[in-house]
């Protein structure tokens, strides 16, 4: 029997999991989404969003 662990590297070494990683890049790489980044960590850390 398989390990949790053994499982999890088996699914994130697939090819569904590439994809999923190809398209998380490329919507973090984007402007509009890093500015929603810093305005959530803004609102966590108690600090205002620059505007």
């Amino acid at each position: 029997m398989t390990s949790v662990t053994q499982r999890i590297k088996g699914l994130l070494n697939g090819p569904q999991a590439r994809k999923l990683m190809q398209s998380g890049r490329r919507q973090a790489a984007k402007p509009s989404t890093q500015q929603k980044l810093r305005q959530l960590a803004g609102r966590m850390t108690g600090r205002p969003s620059p505007r």
